[in-house]
């Protein structure tokens, strides 16, 4: 029996499969890669054009790979009031679900500041204008960190 169904059968998004099957083997792992790449960037434009129907406002798409151990991708997005926020986040959950994603968590969803939905490689932040300027997460995250110098110590 080939490890691919295995593989199949294992929970998880395509990213963590990859790292349970361990490295891969010439043309195939690029191959693999690229498919990988091509299903994030389709989820990523499912998630922007959902939160820009919703009215949803400074949308931000950071690529977060390789300086984050828990996704690829992240999205944030700002909402006005709590009502707006909680229909973002099931317009979210019904539009990746069609998409073919099935396990997608929800944090906060209920009333709160910041909305968080896990959809495996790519995570969505869901903030009022104020928890996000407090979170400030588009500068910790964002690619002008890696530009910046380290502080040096006075």
């Amino acid at each position: 029996m080939p490890a691919t169904p295995k593989l199949a059968a294992t929970p998880g998004t395509p990213r963590k499969k990859a790292a349970a099957a361990g490295p891969s083997q010439g043309m195939l792992g690029v191959e693999r890669e690229k498919a990988e790449r091509s299903r994030l960037d389709q989820l990523q434009g499912i998630i922007v054009a959902s939160l820009e129907d919703d009215k949803a406002e400074n949308v931000l798409a950071l690529d977060v790979a390789g300086r984050a151990s828990f996704a690829d991708r992240m999205v944030i997005a700002t909402g006005i009031a709590d009502r707006q926020i909680a229909a973002m986040s099931v317009h979210l959950e019904e539009r990746l679900k069609e998409a073919g994603l099935k396990r997608i968590q929800i944090e906060g969803a209920g009333g709160s500041d910041w909305v968080l939905i896990d959809a495996g490689d790519i995570v969505i932040h869901l903030f009022k204008p104020d928890a996000r300027q407090l979170y400030a997460l588009e500068r910790m995250w964002g690619a002008d960190l890696d530009d910046e110098e380290p502080a040096q110590p006075v």
